[in-house]
């Protein structure tokens, strides 16, 4: 009963640090193109420019992006462009170049899509795939020397993922260190952020591990970890999180905050860099753009890493970092062995193998190129 009780108060969490489950409907791959006339490519503008105008989180660059947008369209740079695709992705360029938000996206989508909900069969879909992905817990794993190894690919706000976040962290739970694998993290849903960083906590204690300032009402939302989580905690042992740049998102936070509550230590290459949670805004039956209507505001920082990304505490290429963070995991309980010898020289051969493990190929973790924006 308890763990329903806990389960119940996470689908509390209500925002999303990526774009919502509409928005990568509308990104997805191999669909067709549309093409576009000049009353369209107006309309778009215009509502676009509206909706930043009203929504974005940040008054002042909302109406700098609108003005730059408008005066692009003015000076008839977007006349050419007839794909509905390309325009999509030069105005998600045009607008970054203005507010540096990585979240700021105009989303193209071949099938005409109406408000509200996604219709039943999308979100069996979404289900399914979540499903044949195990949530993101692609790898969990004990390495040699008893240091758990994590490979979160996702954060899934799928209530059913709970049960897999529960079971990936039971098996972990002996483990003398641990490592999370963030390095192929674009993010998701903070409802697994609070049921991990919650298994780091003292079940005495909960954690106020960030707030959140929305535009509309101007109002600020507190978000902590939870009283209790099934299964042992993991507590007073060597914590690494691993980073790339295509960490991003949830995945960004879930580093930022185990880095700033000193719950770990990250280690890997600066994340990308998006920490203003939003949702996606309809423009038209085939267009529609994800808008950060509230920042992040860490309560130890009292910032974010918007713009610049997770700086980890041990920078070193991602391809470095899985290698790099094991061996400091050995080296930490090397150094905690006082009396027991056996051990002693388990960990010293584990250390041994551990620097000659291949590097991950660098390729993995960089970001999936683009297309290229017209103009």
């Amino acid at each position: 009963m308890r763990s329903l009780i806990v389960l119940f108060a996470f689908s509390l969490f209500t925002f999303a640090l990526t774009p919502s489950a509409r928005a990568q409907a509308l990104a997805s791959e191999n669909q067709p193109d549309l093409v576009i006339d000049a009353a369209t490519r107006r309309a778009v503008v215009d509502t676009l420019c509206d909706r930043i105008e009203r929504r974005y989180v940040f008054p002042e660059r909302a109406r700098a992006a609108s003005k730059a947008i408008r005066k692009r369209m003015s000076a008839h740079e977007y006349d050419k462009i007839t794909s509905a695709a390309d325009f999509a992705d030069t105005l998600t360029a045009h607008l970054q170049a203005v507010v540096h938000d990585v979240h700021l996206r105009v989303h193209y989508r071949n099938e005409s899509e109406e408000d509200g909900p996604l219709p039943e069969s999308e979100q069996r879909r979404m289900r399914q795939r979540a499903r044949y992905t195990n949530y993101g817990f692609e790898r969990v794993e004990r390495l040699p020397g008893n240091v758990g190894y994590l490979d979160l690919q996702q954060f899934s706000g799928d209530p059913t993922a709970q049960a897999t976040a529960v079971a990936a962290m039971t098996m972990l739970s002996n483990a003398d260190a641990m490592i999370i694998d963030l390095r192929r993290n674009g993010g998701g849903s903070p409802m697994m952020i609070a049921t991990l960083l919650t298994y780091f906590v003292p079940d005495d204690d909960r954690l106020l591990f960030n707030t959140f300032y929305q535009r509309e009402g101007d109002k600020t939302e507190e978000y902590w970890t939870s009283p209790y989580v099934p299964g042992p905690r993991y507590l007073g042992k060597p914590l690494f999180v691993l980073t790339s740049n295509r960490t991003a998102s949830a995945a960004e936070e879930f580093a930022y905050d185990v880095q700033s509550h000193k719950l770990g230590s990250v280690v890997g290459a600066v994340t990308r860099g998006g920490a203003n949670p939003g949702r996606l805004f309809r423009l038209n039956d085939h267009f529609a753009a994800f808008i950060a209507t509230g920042r992040a505001i860490n309560p130890v920082t009292k910032t974010n890493w918007e713009g610049v990304g997770v700086k980890p505490d041990s920078l070193v290429k991602a391809g470095e970092a899985l290698r790099t963070a094991y061996s400091m995991a050995l080296q930490r309980l090397i150094d905690g062995i006082k009396d027991d010898p056996d051990r002693l020289d388990s960990l010293k051969r584990s250390l041994e193998a551990a620097a000659s493990r291949p590097l991950d190929p660098e390729e993995d973790f960089q970001r999936p190129q683009r297309r290229r924006p017209a103009g």
